[in-house]
């Protein structure tokens, strides 16, 4: 395929989408007319006010930032260190007596030691 075939046809599909996105505007707006008319209808007969309409979705708006800041304060953003409370007495390594085993723990343990010897005094 030749450069300038490809720029023709980019043309062509760029000027198609710009067509279905002018289709797609026009349906969405016809659609608008009818939901429109239904809401005011429905306002006049139950007698809400535009403020109403207006304090009812900021109370909304307002639930939904809250949900989200709550969702952001649920979630640790930063890790609690936590102090070790295994040491190595050979080489001073530290472990917290979390997650896996360090290679010296295991070593050790294999060779018939418990994790009770290498507790840190506080």
């Amino acid at each position: 395929m030749t450069r300038d075939t490809y720029t023709v046809l980019k043309q062509k599909i760029e000027k198609e989408i710009v067509k279905l996105q002018k289709q797609a505007q026009a349906l969405q707006e016809k659609r608008r007319g009818p939901v429109i008319t239904s809401i005011v209808r429905s306002m006049r007969e139950y007698e809400i006010t535009p403020e109403e309409i207006t304090a009812a979705l900021n109370k909304a708006s307002a639930r939904k930032s809250a949900h989200k800041s709550h969702e952001a304060a649920s979630r640790p953003t930063v890790k609690r260190k936590v102090p070790p409370k295994y040491r190595n007495p050979e080489t001073g390594d530290t472990w917290t007596g979390r997650g896996k085993a360090p290679r010296w723990v295991t070593a050790a343990e294999a060779a018939g030691k418990g994790r009770d010897e290498f507790l840190i005094q506080k």
